[in-house]
């Protein structure tokens, strides 16, 4: 009778053991299509702060070339902030190609 009941106790215990098994292949699965699904974003967002980045530089440029018509011969802060946000936005495209390993 004592056999039995630990055969019953053992069985009762590894059950929750071979089901959490029996899930985690479920879930491997739905992080890998998860990460390709993800993927499959980095190209078009990076193109898009890519174009951002592109619009920021022409407004920029033509910000600092109406400044710098109007008279005012102090321009260096206004094209270190237009050109840093330029910068920024061209590293943080590739930052973002890089993480992803596209």
């Amino acid at each position: 009778m004592k056999n039995k009941l630990k055969q019953v106790f053992l069985l009762a215990a590894m059950l929750p053991l071979s089901l959490s098994l029996h899930a985690q292949g479920g879930g491997t699965t739905g992080i890998n299509a998860a990460t390709s699904s993800l993927a499959s974003y980095v190209d078009p967002v990076s193109n898009l702060i890519l174009g951002i980045g592109a619009v920021v530089g022409l407004i920029g440029g033509v910000m600092v070339y109406i400044k710098w018509n109007s008279g005012d011969r102090d321009i260096s802060k206004e094209v270190m902030s237009w050109g840093g946000s330029c910068i920024f936005l061209v590293l943080v495209s590739v930052v973002i190609k890089a993480f992803f390993g596209v």
